[in-house]
């Protein structure tokens, strides 16, 4: 497989048999600062999956259906923003294949919207006032509930949000997938941050940092 723009740095300073993968699912089009700042580092090399080949991926696939991902082949994969997508039936399968290709040691670090913090503020009437500014424009409660509707009235309807968490239930569905460690983070503007590992008593300095810049709520359309 070639080395993306993303491995291309570490590859030159760390040798190749000795680097770190980790597979950055819905990854859509490449931007270096789309993979978590953590696993930015030379010892790391991002493999890309997305279900979208126009962005140019290693891997094509469904975060429901990686079967072109071998068993026990990452040491981390990191998913943002995916999993809000998903209908319910289909989030125990993408945890699941995400388990299946982590390695033993391996670890799993994912963010995706926080439903409680949205719900208050819709609770309180301020389901249209803008919560967030984003270079695609302002955000509101409803569009964290529901997915971002200028991006739905642009006819990008797999932008849609089908399914939401509260720290509770994405714990839940992560021990129920197998996962230990399990370390779910309300970071107050509007994210979940999730950190778990395949196996009890895992230590690793890229668990320690887990978020991204404020106001990175939302994906966008690729």
């Amino acid at each position: 497989m070639p080395d993306s723009p993303a491995r291309t740095k570490g590859a030159r300073t760390t040798p190749h048999h000795l680097l770190k993968r980790v597979l950055h699912v819905g990854c859509g089009v490449y931007t270096p600062d789309k993979l978590h700042e953590n696993f930015r580092r030379p010892d790391w090399r991002e493999v890309r999956l997305d279900i979208n080949p126009a962005v140019l991926p290693d891997i094509v696939a469904s975060i429901t259906d990686m079967r072109a991902v071998e068993d026990e082949s990452f040491e981390a994969l990191y998913s943002s923003h995916n999993l809000e997508h998903l209908h319910p039936h289909d989030v125990p399968l993408a945890l699941s294949e995400f388990y299946r290709v982590l390695r033993p040691e391996g670890f799993l670090l994912l963010t995706l919207p926080d439903l409680r913090q949205a719900a208050e503020d819709i609770a309180r009437g301020r389901e249209e006032e803008p919560v967030l500014l984003t270079n695609r424009g302002p955000i509101t409660p409803l569009d964290i509930l529901y997915g971002f509707r200028p991006f739905l009235a642009a006819g990008n309807l797999h932008m849609a949000h089908n399914f939401a968490f509260t720290s509770a239930t994405l714990e839940k569905a992560l021990r129920e997938a197998g996962f230990a460690d399990i370390s779910v983070t309300r970071d107050g503007q509007y994210n979940l941050w999730a950190v778990a590992s395949k196996k009890r008593n895992r230590e690793d300095s890229a668990l320690q940092k887990p978020f991204r810049k404020e106001g990175e709520c939302l994906k966008t359309p690729d």
